[in-house]
């Protein structure tokens, strides 16, 4: 666990003054797992969303995606992915196996029906999330588009939840005009 004081209790407040007790700012990394069935497209764009949404709100944020079983990432979520400048070259398909200490995540998030249906129980201290997202495979760029919009939202909204202290949302509806 790591715990950060705004200043040092032995220092005087920024700005000078009369010392008091610091304010503390508790940053705890929180570990995050997003599973998908084979880890080549919703999961990795949206490992690749949560930690651009953390380094933006300043969260530390310990972020893998993993599949039930590995294939390869798909060039559109790669192409997708850096149109928003997110550089998903160096990703590569995993499963649970792959991910370091698979046992000790905070959220473990579903993004397909297949991986919630495989994985209904977790391991450990672990809070459950399952957020379906249509699977864009076989689609066109703009079909990709849509389910990367709808993720960025959704884990955006996600941080946003985590960076305030709040409970992250525990699911996910996707727009009736964009669901399988």
């Amino acid at each position: 666990m790591a715990c950060r004081f705004a200043f040092h209790p032995s220092e005087s407040p920024p700005g000078g003054g009369e010392r008091r007790l610091p304010s503390v700012s508790w940053a705890v990394v929180k570990r995050v797992l997003i599973l998908c069935t084979h880890n080549s497209a919703r999961s990795q764009m949206a490992e690749g969303l949560s930690r651009e949404a953390a380094r933006r709100a300043g969260l530390d944020l310990d972020v893998h995606s993993a599949g039930t079983e590995a294939t390869r990432v798909k060039d559109e979520a790669r192409a997708v992915m850096a149109e928003l400048g997110i550089d998903l070259s160096e990703h590569t398909s995993k499963t649970l196996h792959d991910v370091p200490d698979p046992q000790n995540f905070d959220y473990v998030i579903t993004v397909c029906d297949s991986a919630n249906d495989a994985c209904p129980v977790y391991p450990g201290h672990t809070e459950r999330r399952h957020y379906p997202f249509r699977d864009p495979s076989g689609g066109s760029l703009e079909r990709w588009r849509e389910v990367r919009d709808q993720m960025q939202a959704q884990f955006g909204a996600f941080v946003d939840a985590l960076t305030a202290g709040r409970e992250a949302p525990a699911s996910y509806e996707a727009s009736p005009a964009v669901s399988a």
